[in-house]
């Protein structure tokens, strides 16, 4: 592709955060005929059949290596993935949109956290002070939910917003390793599909239906899987060649900014003074914390949570 033709590195973040932004409003919909498992269970599984014939075809040889090698902890990545839809998409059920989104997307900081906890990575001031902002914006959120609630359990979805910012970190951590020996299509086409395969099996479980939804519904699953899923993580994962992955980490949380605007727009869910308030104080400390590493990053970790 000639230089003239390539779309634009910053084109393609914008597009990014409009596809991920969809993503609460496309799940709050589904919710109305869907349990959220099903919902994340979709998702993921349209997504992994979708990447499938491309993975087969154009990386056969690296689907083998993994097939007989590291194949447990594609697993790992894909439990962690699965706990993250799961816990994510149910909180839309208990807050608001702007809340969850806001809430999940913490997961930098609990990245640096647990990467402290376990590898003695050091946790430099800037990531302690954007600790403290987040946690205080965080309870600032759940109060102000409880005086405004949307449900009778505000602190619950707020909760299992947290829940899927903890799970995601642990797929990231484990998939900054993994993405160091294998390309990204193998990679996610494995990873959605053991997470969808996990969420599938809890459906059934938990004895929830996967089939006699609405056909609106089934169009929200496809709408989740080809633009928050699809086209939201590949512009992102694109711009990450061209850009320095700090600056990408920081303009995807334009989402909660994105996801909120949608949500006024098509759930009319106007987010008061208070939790504005606390909003910023959360995404200040993320982009506090971000600055720990140098802007010409040489890892391609990314905070991608809807």
């Amino acid at each position: 592709m000639s230089k003239h033709l390539a779309p634009s590195p910053r084109m393609a973040l914008i597009v990014g955060i409009a596809a991920v932004s969809s993503g609460s409003i496309f799940a709050r919909f589904a919710q109305a005929d869907a349990p959220s498992i099903v919902i994340a269970a979709f998702r993921l599984f349209i997504a992994t059949m979708l990447l499938l014939p491309l993975a087969w075809l154009r990386y056969r040889a690296e689907l083998h290596r993994i097939i007989t090698g590291p194949w447990p902890w594609f697993l790992v990545s894909g439990f962690f993935l699965a706990i993250h839809f799961a816990t994510w998409i149910s909180s839309l059920e208990y807050t608001s949109v702007a809340s969850s989104v806001v809430l999940v997307s913490t997961s930098p900081l609990w990245v640096a956290l647990i990467a402290w906890m376990f590898w003695r990575e050091p946790l430099t001031p800037s990531i302690l002070i954007g600790l403290a902002l987040a946690m205080c914006g965080s309870i600032v959120i759940s109060l102000a939910e409880s005086q405004a609630p949307i449900s009778s359990h505000p602190y619950l979805g707020n909760a299992l917003a947290l829940a899927g910012a903890l799970a995601v970190s642990g797929y990231w951590l484990v998939g900054r390793r993994l993405r160091r020996d294998f390309s990204l299509i193998p990679y996610v086409t494995l990873v959605y599909g053991s997470a969808a395969l996990f969420l599938l099996v809890a459906a059934i479980l938990f004895g929830q239906p996967l089939t006699g939804f609405k056909p609106a519904t089934y169009g929200w699953f496809l709408l989740l899987a080809l633009l928050p899923q699809l086209l939201g993580h590949s512009s992102f994962n694109w711009a990450l060649g061209h850009l320095p992955a700090a600056y990408v980490a920081i303009a995807t949380l334009g989402e909660p900014i994105g996801a909120a605007v949608l949500a006024f727009v098509f759930l009319g869910e106007m987010p008061s003074g208070i939790k504005t308030f606390a909003a910023l104080l959360i995404l200040a400390g993320i982009v506090l914390a971000l600055r720990r590493k140098p802007i010409a990053m040489e890892t391609n970790e990314l905070r991608i949570s809807s």
